[in-house]
């Protein structure tokens, strides 16, 4: 059967054909949402075919990350979500004999290639706005399926539970896994515009097809699924409304103006469990506040998007929502419990789903006090940057989502770069850098951006257009500012 991408799957069976012809493999992934689902799609992809797997997490794919991984026994080693970086150091390890890498990744290649590589940045296909570390890792999944069953590898084709011929069919070519997919782009920012696009709009049609996936219209809000109706509407920050956002009086003065029945034994419902009558009246309410209290017609087009809902996943649950899907995974291997996030994506409803609410509800308390610190210190204003500095008081596995989410908040500018430094350990500093798809539209690329600084001042680093990252020597924060503020300046004229 032929893969969602046509330009990807000579590549895709290609690395699924080595991957078929080894006897066991090492799989890596990165430790974000993107990276955990990309880690998740692989593993159950690998265990279908009857190829045993070992799945480990790095939060930093670095020389010494990947010595310690050409050290062990592994012949083969599969990267998800990172590698393409990282050519140079993995080609040496390749060339000494110590492993073959296989790559399903996303992110700017360095100048380095090997023969099992599937990025779609070599194909003409954006990475940063157009496929996933997940998506790639979706699609080396569809060819693996295909590969295993002509080799008579495949021997998992079960319906772990399902009875009908659409969920044995999806398991079977692993289109069930595009769910998983579909949360990792959602995750790693690429619904732009309100919706996914391009090869990812594919593997949507793919998880529809196969029964895992609903799309449709909604308010495009977070939260639909689990917060009181109050709070999604007060903590929406997407799109400010004034005497609604960030108004717990206000939030509640507006609902209780409506003619609904908002509460159900006392407690407030959830939009999930509005009828869709309800939705249209608290929505068409919702815009006319907004055009009377003067937001601009642009941003309440962002009130809708595109929404995308796990169909299996139980209503008023966060894995029913793709969204609030990614945003648990990030509570849980930014926090070194790689292994909850995983065993969430794995399935596991019980022990694993557990704990990684316990970990959100800790994320969700370090983001607000991490954006609270940037709105009351502020950040520092350069020609073409903006900057903070947060030391040792945000963890440096957050520091670029509470960047990206202070952004548009007092003092802190939409129409520059934001880049955030937090301590990483005594003598390396963490840097994060969020744009937005305007800016880059306008020529910004902060991958080169963080490649070129970081090098300059002795450090590395590298990523998307949209959003980027580096580590640097502790006290060179100056000097790459100064130089991030110059490439920022070449770049957007």
């Amino acid at each position: 059967m032929a893969g969602p991408i046509p330009e990807l799957e000579e590549r895709a069976t290609r690395c699924a054909q080595r991957l078929c012809e080894a006897d066991r493999v090492l799989l890596a992934s990165h430790i974000d949402a993107d990276g955990l689902t990309s880690g998740a799609i692989a593993t159950q992809a690998l265990e279908r075919a009857s190829i045993p797997v070992e799945t480990i997490f790095e939060k930093q794919l670095d020389d010494d990350a990947i010595a310690a991984i050409a050290a062990t026994e592994y012949d083969t080693v599969c990267f998800t979500d990172f590698g393409s970086g990282q050519l140079d150091s993995i080609a040496e390890h390749e060339d000494a004999g110590a492993f073959t890498p296989i790559i399903a990744d996303h992110h700017q290649p360095a100048d380095s290639d090997t023969e099992y590589h599937l990025n779609p940045l070599l194909f003409g296909i954006d990475g940063a706005s157009e496929l996933s570390g997940a998506g790639a890792s979706y699609v080396l999944a569809r060819a693996l399926a295909d590969v295993a069953d002509e080799t008579g590898l495949a021997t998992d084709g079960g319906t772990s539970g399902a009875t009908t011929d659409t969920a044995t069919d999806a398991r079977a070519d692993n289109r069930d896994l595009a769910a998983l997919a579909v949360v990792g782009a959602v995750g790693d920012m690429q619904a732009s515009g309100g919706k996914l696009q391009g090869a990812n709009e594919k593997i949507v049609a793919e998880g529809v097809d196969a029964g895992v996936l609903e799309t449709g219209k909604d308010l495009a809000l977070y939260g639909k699924q689990t917060r009181p109706l109050p709070k999604l509407l007060e903590y929406a920050s997407d799109v400010h409304i004034p005497g609604i956002s960030n108004n717990e009086a206000g939030a509640l003065q507006f609902l209780e103006d409506l003619d609904l029945e908002l509460k159900a034994d006392g407690e407030w419902r959830r939009w999930s469990g509005l009828t869709n009558d309800e939705k249209q009246t608290v929505a068409s309410a919702l815009v006319r506040k907004a055009v009377s209290t003067g937001v601009p017609a642009g941003k309440i087009d962002g009130l809708v998007g595109t929404a995308y809902v796990l169909s299996e996943e139980p209503v008023g649950t966060e894995l029913r929502d793709a969204s609030e899907f990614s945003t648990l995974l990030n509570a849980t291997a930014r926090y070194e419990r790689a292994d909850v996030g995983l065993g969430v994506c794995l399935g596991d409803r019980e022990g694993a789903l557990e704990q990684a609410r316990t970990l959100l509800r800790n994320h969700r308390r370090n983001l607000s006090e991490g954006i609270t610190l940037i709105t009351n210190e502020g950040v520092t204003h350069e020609e073409h940057v903006q900057w903070f500095d947060a030391g040792d008081r945000i963890r440096e596995t957050i520091v670029g989502i509470v960047a990206g989410m202070a952004m548009g908040n007092d003092g802190v500018s939409h129409s520059k770069p934001i880049f955030a430094f937090a301590a990483k350990n005594d003598e390396e500093t963490k840097v994060s850098a969020r744009g937005t798809h305007n800016l880059v539209r306008q020529g910004l690329d902060l991958s080169s951006v963080m490649s070129e600084a970081s090098q300059a001042v002795g450090g590395d680093g590298g990523g998307h257009n949209v959003a980027a990252g580096a580590t640097v020597p502790a006290g060179e924060e100056s000097e790459f500012i100064e130089h991030a503020n110059e490439l920022v300046g070449e770049q957007l004229g």
